[in-house]
């Protein structure tokens, strides 16, 4: 049965409705970044999510090419992610999706390499005959956040992001967005297939320990 990373790592993927804390780890990811309404059609980042997925399923299915890489092991693709912010603001401002910038991101099993990614890169371009300079190996460790599972729109993620940051508080934790920390979503239903209502998507915020005086 092919791993699968939602299911074995159910503290970072399937949290439920209720804040908590956690630590997460080092990872590789596919990552494309970008500016813009992500509503917008033909956009950046329609665009951005074609790229990632035609890399993605070139990995996943490199075992039938001529360079399976080593280690290999049958995996189900990790759900979509993303990372958001705005310039000059403390989180996100849900009424300005013009203004946000955002690293849309795929995570890598253990076993793709740089080398295996690079390799990925050339197979997918000549496959596609596209260009696909713009997906990264974005290496990155988030740390200390608090999270949870939000279900229904995405326009109704503000009163989900107040309950975290109110459990956050009264846990001894203070907001800590920075250069490497930002607002991150993991979208565990297909937006095309599911009724606004019943889409599920973890939202993870990155804190620290208030310093007490």
């Amino acid at each position: 049965m092919p791993f699968d990373y939602k299911k074995t790592y159910k503290d970072l993927y399937m949290p439920p409705k209720a804040p908590g804390i956690v630590t997460v780890p080092a990872m590789n990811f596919l990552a494309v970044r970008g500016k813009g309404d992500p509503n917008q059609t033909d956009g950046a980042y329609k665009e951005a999510l074609e790229l990632l997925y035609s890399v993605a399923y070139t990995i996943k299915t490199s075992k039938r090419g001529n360079h399976q890489p080593e280690g290999y092991f049958d995996y189900v693709v990790p759900p979509l992610e993303g990372l958001w912010w705005q310039e000059g603001v403390q989180g996100v401002d849900y009424t300005r999706k013009e203004d946000f910038c955002w690293i849309s991101l795929i995570r890598l099993p253990e076993f793709v390499t740089k080398e295996v990614f690079d390799r990925a890169i050339r197979e997918a371009a000549e496959k596609k005959q596209r260009d696909f300079s713009r997906v990264e190996f974005f290496s990155w460790e988030e740390g200390l956040c608090v999270q949870c599972l939000h279900l229904g729109p995405y326009d109704d993620e503000p009163a989900t992001v107040a309950a975290m940051d109110e459990y956050a508080r009264a846990q001894g934790y203070l907001p800590d967005y920075g250069e490497t920390r930002f607002h991150h979503e993991i979208y565990l239903s297909d937006v095309r297939r599911c009724k606004p209502e019943n889409l599920k998507t973890v939202i993870r915020h990155p804190i620290r320990k208030e310093k007490l005086l």
